[in-house]
């Protein structure tokens, strides 16, 4: 049988985890409300022999699913905030044969902050949806490992919806969560490419949340993603900097959870310190990342 997940399923209650464990899907410990009330909700998957799962996405609003849809995404339609109010969430897969597309080989959830710095050492990379988002529960993320180590070789940022299918026909990830969550203003997201070659991987991340900053960055040749991660806030312009090099950065993500950061700090994953939501009232957000 072969190593890839090629497959994958949600249970909403016992009836259907007996009928995906009848036929040979394996459940992913940690319940997807834990701490809501809710239903108790499960990821499964199965290993085959039918084309690997390559992406994941996550979509809490019906803007971010339009771009998926029409770049081929399948969605799997069961709430995964069934029963505990907060955003509908909902897991959309594709099978990609690009040169950026990497087969996926495992899965795990983490329901606990002390759960998530230890598993980016283990080849793991967090996808950022928060899957309690808004329903006020535990922190929850899905992590997926690769078959071969990756790197990231591009970044971008968007301000609207217009683009998204073409960033996903060209292979990018969309990082699931809004940098103005909280904020008002414009939706923005930070998105992302891997490839196998470290010659090819981004060196270092910056951000800067002044005048002084973005002009420091500029004089110190990084590039900048030229979208203001703050746009229409009225708060302060963010930008997002990087330097290209024969290195070395695994994965990237946004930190919602101010609990983690010390935790995240401790076990050596880079957590950038400035508040994506600079100068307004949004929710505190760190971009984090790890070599």
């Amino acid at each position: 049988m072969s190593q890839y997940i090629t497959q994958l399923q949600v249970s909403l209650n016992e009836d259907e985890e007996n009928n995906l464990r009848k036929q040979g899907f394996i459940k992913i410990s940690g319940d997807l409300n834990k701490g809501v009330g809710g239903k108790f909700i499960y990821l499964w998957y199965k290993k085959g022999q039918g084309a690997p799962i390559t992406r994941i996405q996550f979509t809490f609003n019906d803007e971010m699913s339009q771009g998926l849809k029409a770049a081929g995404y399948q969605k799997i339609d069961r709430d995964l905030n069934s029963g505990a109010g907060g955003d509908f969430i909902f897991l959309w897969l594709y099978r990609g044969s690009s040169k950026y597309d990497v087969p996926i080989v495992d899965l795990q959830v983490s329901t606990e902050a002390t759960e998530e710095a230890p598993k980016f050492n283990l080849g793991f990379e967090r996808l950022a949806c928060d899957l309690n988002r808004k329903a006020e529960g535990n922190w929850i993320y899905l992590w997926v490992k690769r078959e071969k180590p990756t790197y990231i070789c591009d970044v971008t940022a968007t301000d609207n919806y217009a683009s998204d299918a073409m960033n996903f026909q060209n292979a990018f990830i969309r990082v699931d969560e809004d940098t103005n969550r909280g904020a008002g203003g414009a939706s923005v997201f930070i998105w992302y490419r891997v490839t196998t070659d470290p010659q090819q991987g981004l060196k270092d991340l910056k951000v800067s949340t002044s005048d002084e900053e973005y002009q420091g960055f500029k004089n110190q040749q990084y590039q900048s993603v030229n979208v203001n991660l703050n746009t229409g806030t009225g708060g302060s312009p963010v930008y997002l900097w990087y330097k290209k090099a024969d290195c070395s950065i695994r994965s990237l993500s946004l930190i919602t959870n101010m609990g983690a950061v010390e935790l995240y700090d401790t076990s050596g994953v880079q957590v950038i310190k400035k508040n994506l939501n600079s100068g307004n009232k949004g929710a505190t957000e760190y971009l984090c990342y790890y070599r």
